[in-house]
């Protein structure tokens, strides 16, 4: 036999999902797909593989699930797996996964081990060659990653000491007790929000982890804890409801959601009815002139996260697209549960403009223009660890997941000059605080990265 084994990234949402199999058996599984399941089918067709299950490692936060999108797609022959340990209940059909289980997939064995702490009913899958009592790798879901572990307080501060103490025993006494050679193979990559300090690489070994991995390293209980609350990213805006979502099981679209075209009048109705408008150019092309009351997200994987933390999911989307964007667009605002869509502006800005329509602009400014500016106040929109390592001087902080909230904070008659990394984050700043009514805003391409590279001077929290 040969092996098939492929680790699929989502972009964005950084997930991770896995095709494993044996093209001798023709036999494979598919764990924790993402909706836009065409590359699962794709993979196993290239390989000559029947995809016979599909398993989820737990109910997932982060993203929306593939695997009742993936099952219907294989017209109900695979079977969808999922644990039912810690509790669990689902609103679909599915066949229930207990600690011990054992999955064959001609000479690939896959050993289901409860591992709790991320959620109640977590499970991950050990990897054997059919042969041998040893595992050769771990399928760790959300409850151990390269340098870091899943976080425990997703389900709610009521069970967030339990599932914080499970967590603690799951990592030292499963994870920990597995030999060196084992490689692991996490469901999230750096850049989720499902764990702290997630790192850089796709997979890891046990040995090294047991070497490298702060957390893994904590010996006590109550450290552990204390690290778990200093160390935990924001939460998004948008896990509990797709946590909700994803129990109950995620509608079943068998293809991407639609999205209409829509003439310029069309559109125009839409906006004066209050219609929720997402622009995903260049933020350079937004500032130029985007229609009013429009959030920019730019069309990169970023989309994904952005668009789960901002927008509405009870009100239909209504699109501004650069050329050939939509299919992709729709891909990634699918993967956070979107799938309302009120239509696309056909023909696009320059529809818009030749069709004689008022537009807004948000001015661009460099990062030297913002040195010199006496009366602009740099708004940061990093992450808090972010802002803590340097900002720019006289920087006020909002991070912009929570800017809404933070609003009222920010003097509404003065000029702000929003920043992030690179000015992606800082323009969907921007255009959310110029649909909600602050007229001088301003937005720094190339931000930090930019004013670091100028040579310009930096504070953190302790020089103010």
């Amino acid at each position: 036999m040969t092996l098939r084994f492929e680790q699929i990234l989502a972009d964005g949402v950084a997930e991770c999902s896995y095709l494993l199999g044996d093209d001798a058996a023709h036999v494979c599984a598919i764990v924790d797909p993402r909706p836009d399941v065409e590359i699962y089918l794709e993979a196993a067709r290239r390989f000559g593989l029947a995809i016979t299950h599909v398993f989820e490692t737990h109910i997932h936060a982060d993203f929306m699930s593939g695997a009742r999108e993936l099952v219907d797609r294989l017209g109900g022959q695979a079977k969808l797996c999922v644990s039912t340990e810690g509790g669990a209940e689902y609103g679909f059909d599915h066949e229930a996964v207990r600690d011990g289980d054992e999955f064959k997939f001609g000479g690939l064995r896959m050993n289901a081990c409860f591992t709790p702490g991320h959620t109640p009913e977590h499970m991950s899958y050990l990897l054997h060659d059919d042969d041998t009592e040893t595992p050769w790798g771990v399928l760790s879901g959300d409850a151990f990653f390269v340098d870091s572990v899943g976080r425990p307080d997703l389900m709610g501060d009521d069970q967030t000491d339990e599932l914080t103490e499970k967590l603690f025993h799951t990592v030292r006494d499963v994870f920990m007790a597995l030999p060196d050679d084992v490689i692991i193979y996490p469901c999230h990559g750096a850049g989720s929000a499902c764990g702290p300090n997630i790192g850089d690489r796709m997979s890891s070994t046990i040995g090294y982890e047991r070497r490298f991995n702060d957390y893994a390293r904590i010996e006590t209980l109550d450290a552990f804890r204390k690290a778990m609350q200093a160390d935990a990213p924001p939460v998004p805006t948008h896990y509990p409801r797709l946590k909700k979502v994803n129990a109950n099981g995620p509608e079943v679209l068998r293809n991407l959601p639609r999205v209409p075209p829509l003439t310029v009048d069309q559109f125009a109705k839409a906006t004066k009815s209050g219609a929720q408008i997402l622009d995903v150019r260049d933020m350079m092309a937004f500032g130029a002139g985007h229609v009013k009351g429009a959030l920019n997200i730019g069309a990169r994987p970023e989309l994904s996260v952005w668009a789960g933390w901002l927008l509405d999911p009870e009100r239909p989307i209504h699109l501004v697209l650069r050329d050939g964007d939509l299919a992709e667009v729709v891909k990634l605002l699918w993967r956070t549960g979107f799938t309302d869509f009120g239509g696309y502006l056909a023909g696009g800005m320059s529809a818009w403009r030749e069709a004689g329509r008022d537009f807004a602009q948000i001015p661009q400014i460099s990062v030297h223009e913002l040195k010199d500016s006496e009366n602009v106040t740099p708004l940061d929109v990093r992450k808090p660890d972010e802002w803590e390592d340097g900002h720019v001087p006289g920087a006020v902080h909002a991070f912009l997941g929570e800017l809404r909230e933070k609003m009222d904070d920010l003097d509404r008659d003065a000029s702000y000059a929003t920043y992030c990394a690179s000015g992606f984050r800082a323009s969907i700043a921007a255009s959310l605080l110029a649909a909600e009514g602050f007229e001088n805003i301003r937005n720094v391409p190339g931000s930090w990265k930019a004013w670091s590279a100028a040579g310009y001077p930096s504070e953190t929290p302790t020089t103010q």
